[in-house]
């Protein structure tokens, strides 16, 4: 049996212990979990050896993704990666502790918009060169090039478009 899904047709797959795509997709969900996690504690060292004990790396993820913008809470989570976490919890913390600007809309009094203060912005950056000297490192040390990441890349992309049209036509 057949469904379509945005034009394209889905073969209904039958759970058998035979199908060699489950192993394969249960192995790739639980590295897309452990990566994010391992992440989180690449940017965690980073922070520590360079004694920044203020911010956890939830929060400095949150501030490079709001990097020049000026956005709302919704769209800063739609752009972001924060599994286990609240974004406006560590909004809240991060006005508090003066690292990010919040501001109500003039139009909208239910939206805040929030932006990066200087000292925001100085977490930003540092988010950024770790990811620059990784960035330097990823070829050389782990083989990975532009078109293997571009393969990646793309693979991934199929794959939340896929659990997105699970979401949005409930299939």
């Amino acid at each position: 049996m057949r469904t379509e899904v945005m034009g394209a047709l889905r073969p209904q797959i039958a759970e058998t212990p035979r199908n060699p795509v489950k192993p394969k997709y249960l192995e790739a969900l639980n590295l897309i979990e452990r990566l994010h996690r391992r992440l989180l504690d690449v940017i965690k060292d980073d922070f520590e050896r360079n004694g920044e004990p203020e911010v956890n790396p939830v929060q400095a993820l949150l501030l490079f993704n709001i990097a020049d913008s000026e956005l709302t809470a919704g769209e800063l989570k739609t752009r972001g990666h924060y599994q286990g976490s609240n974004v406006s919890y560590n909004l809240k913390k991060l006005v508090e502790a003066g690292y990010v600007h919040h501001e109500r809309s003039s139009t909208d009094k239910r939206s805040v918009r929030v932006r990066l203060t200087p000292k925001g912005q100085s977490i930003r950056n540092r988010v950024d060169a770790l990811y620059n000297r990784q960035m330097m490192a990823v070829e050389q040390v782990v083989g990975l090039n532009t078109d293997e990441l571009d393969r990646i890349n793309k693979a991934l992309t199929r794959l939340e478009r896929y659990w997105t049209d699970q979401i949005l036509y409930r299939l």
